[in-house]
């Protein structure tokens, strides 16, 4: 990319990403630009007739997500678009597996396309970066995940609760009553007790065998809720067997709970005070390791909340970056044209 002059920055750079917002889209952010709409949970960006007849609207695309749902040959159409319009794509990879799919063909394939359109690619972790460089060909930028909640002063945490989460995408937990036994016998065998998060409607797996066993409760996930939800854990169980980072893991170390992660995907990577037990799409799910893992985190001391001005910088050296990118390719299209 050519160098960039201070004083040729634009002052307010457009944006359209995709999704629209989310907790990590908005807080990556920068103040510098401007969030072009329209807001839908399916973007009109990734259609290649919407984008076409307007990408006079915005300097740059940001795809961070949001195109599972698509067929493959869309997604191809729509990166042809992008390169036909001539608008910078910029990608950050949140999943190298998408945890909602039950094979892996699609989204590779998807990555296949939108990595070799990108201008810019960014992921979160140093091993995500070796993968994709590995499996595409392509280096990434390493941003930290910014802190996206807040602790509650008014919610304390209870020592010895263990929470487990079995909602969606169902397709990450092939055995959920399996896994909720064995995060059951860590959290009873640590002198705690495990409370099971079920969505609106969801049935505990293996009821009658579980529902009157000691130690064990069951709530409703509250989506509004969610941060301090985790806040009342001692330890959080992740149940992912496929995946890459995770957003309830940088809730947990904003909100000061210790978390129990997978061996799939690169979640250690992401913060380096987990405690891993075996599960993945290969050996997988281990439910002795799970037990031994929980009973390991339980035994640690609660970890403090992540302290507030470290997370203030990073977040803002996060936006940073993002800044600066936008700039350089905007740059980089006007030197082209």
């Amino acid at each position: 990319m050519h160098a960039l002059p201070p004083s040729a920055s634009p002052a307010r750079i457009r944006i359209a990403t995709v999704p629209h917002a989310d907790p990590y889209v908005d807080a990556v952010l920068p103040a510098s630009a401007v969030r072009v709409g329209p807001r839908h949970d399916r973007s009109p960006w990734l259609d290649p007739a919407y984008l076409t007849a307007h990408a006079g609207r915005v300097d740059v695309v940001h795809v961070h997500a949001g195109y599972g749902h698509l067929p493959e040959d869309e997604v191809v159409s729509w990166t042809e678009a992008v390169r036909r319009t001539g608008v910078p794509l910029v990608v950050t990879v949140h999943q190298l597996r998408d945890p909602a799919q039950p094979g892996r063909h699609r989204h590779d394939a998807h990555l296949a396309a939108l990595l070799a359109t990108a201008e810019v690619v960014f992921t979160l972790t140093p091993g995500a970066a070796d993968e994709i460089a590995e499996r595409f060909g392509r280096t990434a930028i390493v941003v930290a995940h910014p802190s996206v909640a807040v602790p509650d002063p008014d919610t304390g945490a209870e020592r010895g609760l263990v929470g487990l989460s079995l909602g969606t995408p169902v397709t990450a937990v092939p055995d959920p009553a399996a896994m909720v036994r064995a995060a059951l016998s860590g959290a009873v065998s640590g002198g705690g007790r495990l409370r099971v998060f079920l969505e609106p409607g969801q049935e505990l797996p293996g009821a009658t065998e579980l529902t009157r066993a000691e130690g064990l409760e069951v709530v409703t996930r509250d989506p509004a809720r969610w941060a301090a939800q985790l806040q009342e854990l001692h330890v959080a169980v992740l149940p992912e067997r496929c995946g890459t980072h995770s957003r309830d893991l940088e809730v947990c170390r904003d909100v000061g709970t210790r978390v129990v992660a997978p061996s799939c995907g690169w979640f250690a990577d992401q913060w380096s005070d987990v405690v891993v037990y075996g599960n993945d799409e290969v050996c997988g799910f281990d439910p002795v390791s799970l037990g031994v893992a929980v009973g390991a985190a339980l035994a640690r001391p609660m970890p403090r909340p992540a302290d507030r001005a470290w997370r203030c910088e990073q977040r803002a050296a996060v936006q940073a970056v993002h800044e600066q990118v936008y700039d350089q390719v905007v740059a980089d299209r006007v030197v082209g044209v």
